[in-house]
């Protein structure tokens, strides 16, 4: 848990607050995304997570992405932004949260997939057709509006 998310729980307790947070979207050119599958859930994924104090959006995917994968990020391309009642949950340690979540694109991107770290239990690039069937359920519509075949921004 981060030092803000710590801090701001703290003060709240399990009750609702609003909750900041960036993904990304990293794509290759053999039209594939990079997934991670989740080790808090055993879902897969695109990584992504909490904005801190202090950072920008596009410092916040950049960090979550090379935590939970290894790689670094070039340009990023704005894909979207989601908010709203869909987006209210109570996470499994009780805290509830309402996310807002800007997502990117990225086809930008250096270094070597680390395989080990304490988010991901594996990753892996899926063709775009042909995605895992447990995706993470919060992050479905991403993945929707991905293959939808319309052009981005999407704002949900």
């Amino acid at each position: 848990m981060s030092d803000y998310i710590h801090y701001l729980r703290n003060l709240v307790g399990n009750n609702k607050v609003i909750m900041v947070a960036a993904g990304v979207l990293i794509l290759e050119k053999e039209n594939r995304v990079l997934l991670q599958l989740r080790s808090d859930n055993g879902k897969w994924g695109r990584p992504g997570g909490f904005m801190e104090m202090g950072e920008t959006i596009e410092e916040t995917a950049r960090r979550e992405v090379y935590e939970e994968t290894g790689l670094t990020l070039g340009k990023l391309d704005f894909f979207g932004i989601y908010s709203g009642p869909n987006y209210e949950s109570t996470l499994a340690n009780g805290d509830q949260v309402a996310l807002v979540k800007i997502i990117f694109t990225c086809q930008d991107y250096h270094g070597t997939l680390d395989k080990e770290n304490e988010e991901s239990l594996k990753l892996e690039f899926f063709s775009v057709d042909d995605l895992p069937e447990n995706i993470y359920p919060p992050q479905k519509i991403e993945f929707i509006d991905l293959l939808s075949g319309k052009q981005p921004p999407f704002i949900k």
